[in-house]
């Protein structure tokens, strides 16, 4: 079974930067495609930024130039660095296997961000 663990959210000025950590079990981490989601308030979930096993990484146009995403196999855990945070940044965020998303699986707790002055 998939368990995934948020980590790193929090307030923060519009400007701002923060670091979210999730860390993985259940899964062989090293060739598993990771992904960063987001739900804002009243909203649907959405992709943020996605990782292969090989570290290729593709973004959501609306953070791509603010937003890293990085994973260290070793720890079986992905990042993602957020800079230049806004405050339509602000929502909870969650990390899921790729498989685990398309097949309709569970979800993390999540971690709120909140960007606000």
């Amino acid at each position: 079974q998939v368990r995934l663990v948020e980590s790193g959210g929090g307030l923060v000025q519009p400007g701002g930067s923060l670091r979210l950590s999730c860390a993985a079990s259940g899964i062989i981490f090293s060739i598993t495609p990771m992904g960063w989601y987001r739900q804002a308030p009243g909203k649907q979930r959405e992709l943020v930024a996605r990782i292969l096993g090989g570290g290729s990484t593709n973004y959501a146009d609306s953070v791509k130039g603010r937003f890293a995403i990085s994973r260290d196999n070793a720890k079986d855990t992905v990042y993602l660095q957020m800079n230049s945070l806004k405050p339509e940044d602000t929502a909870v965020y969650y990390c899921n296997a790729e498989p685990v998303v398309l097949t309709g699986g569970s979800w993390g707790q999540g971690t709120q961000v909140t960007v606000s002055s």
